[in-house]
């Protein structure tokens, strides 16, 4: 960024291609600025510009907006559209971003504005289809805790079921709450892009934070957590929401395995990319369920879910998490052998990957 600042104060000083405090305006702007030298160099770009991902290897790789540059050049006149980029190298996620195209004074200058507009479109979307699945699911347990209120009333006389009954209304009472707290994450989660504001993210820190939350689940089981994750690898993004989507599949895998078995969490890096893996001994998930395994309240085993106070809303949570940032994250199973969960992320661009030195 300072040498880009440089080029351009060199071009203001030496010839006029910009109007005098060009730069001192486009600091100012909410939306990412990129400025394009002829030949479609990049000349200048806002910091926000460099993390909306336009750019690959500093040049702009996204063909609509280039059709765009050649018609504001060809017209020298001011074009305005939406474009889709990916939000990274992998996965489904994509940005709808609307672009303002200019040309920049008579030395071939072009100036471009853009807003990420994607979150706007899909919060709409997604508030609708969430409060209808909230609505189903919070029926359930609050028609068991009105059964259970009557039938404590009836039982008054008989101390036994009174106890019986209330340790009934506390298990569901503890599911609600469970359940509450989940939605409360993903609603954070379907509000907020981490790309918008991120930061770098060290991928070691998120696992060993993440297997520190399970501990005591995996303990009180008599399952292990073996780690072979020594690595070095950044991501940008939300640290807070990586640990999240992490713990929840290692509390997955905890919760569908047997006791005294194992849970081995792997990391590496390939092709400019993270890769993390959650492998269980647990009972697996059949062909047909897996598909559907990531889809919000949707349950591979209700009663199992009954017992573990699984809410359907864990691997949910985890594909919002990584999609969101760029990522994937995909399962191999077979029942009976157990399940493997893998994520992949994006490294942070042009970052060394070796492992950092001690």
């Amino acid at each position: 960024m300072g040498l880009a600042r440089r080029r351009l104060d060199k071009l203001e000083q030496s010839g006029g291609i910009l109007p005098s405090g060009a730069m001192d305006v486009l600091e100012t702007l909410d939306s990412s600025v990129i400025v394009l030298a002829p030949g479609n160099s990049v000349l200048y770009a806002s910091s926000s510009a460099m993390q909306i991902g336009l750019m690959k290897e500093g040049r702009l790789f996204s063909e609509e907006l280039l059709a765009l540059i050649r018609v504001v050049r060809r017209t020298e006149q001011s074009q305005e559209g939406n474009i889709e980029i990916p939000r990274g190298p992998v996965g489904e996620g994509v940005k709808n971003l609307l672009v303002k195209v200019s040309p920049l004074g008579k030395e071939g200058l072009v100036l471009i504005l853009t807003d990420d507009v994607s979150e706007a479109d899909r919060i709409d979307a997604v508030r609708r289809d969430f409060v209808a699945n909230i609505s189903h699911e919070l029926k359930t347990p609050i028609g068991a805790l009105s059964i259970l209120s009557e039938a404590v009333l009836q039982a008054s006389d008989d101390p036994a079921m009174v106890r019986h009954f209330a340790n009934k209304m506390g298990e569901t009472a503890n599911r609600l709450t469970e359940l509450v707290q989940q939605i409360i994450s993903l609603s954070r989660l379907q509000d907020t892009d981490p790309l918008t504001d991120a930061s770098p993210v060290d991928i070691s820190s998120v696992i060993d934070t993440a297997v520190s939350q399970s501990q005591t689940n995996s303990e009180a089981r008599g399952i292990s957590i073996a780690l072979d994750a020594d690595i070095y690898a950044r991501v940008f993004g939300d640290r807070e929401q990586l640990v999240m989507a992490l713990h929840n599949l290692i509390e997955n895998a905890i919760n569908y395995s047997p006791d005294k078995t194992k849970v081995t969490i792997s990391a590496r890096v390939i092709n400019n990319l993270v890769e993390i893996v959650v492998k269980d001994q647990g009972i697996g998930i059949a062909e047909r369920e897996q598909m559907r395994i990531f889809e919000r309240f949707y349950r591979v085993d209700p009663a199992r879910s009954r017992e573990t106070g699984g809410t359907g809303l864990g691997l949910s949570i985890v594909k919002h998490v990584v999609a969101n940032h760029g990522g994937d994250v995909s399962v191999w199973s077979q029942v009976g052998e157990g399940s493997s969960f893998t994520l992949r992320l994006p490294l942070i661009e042009n970052e060394s990957t070796t492992k950092e030195p001690s």
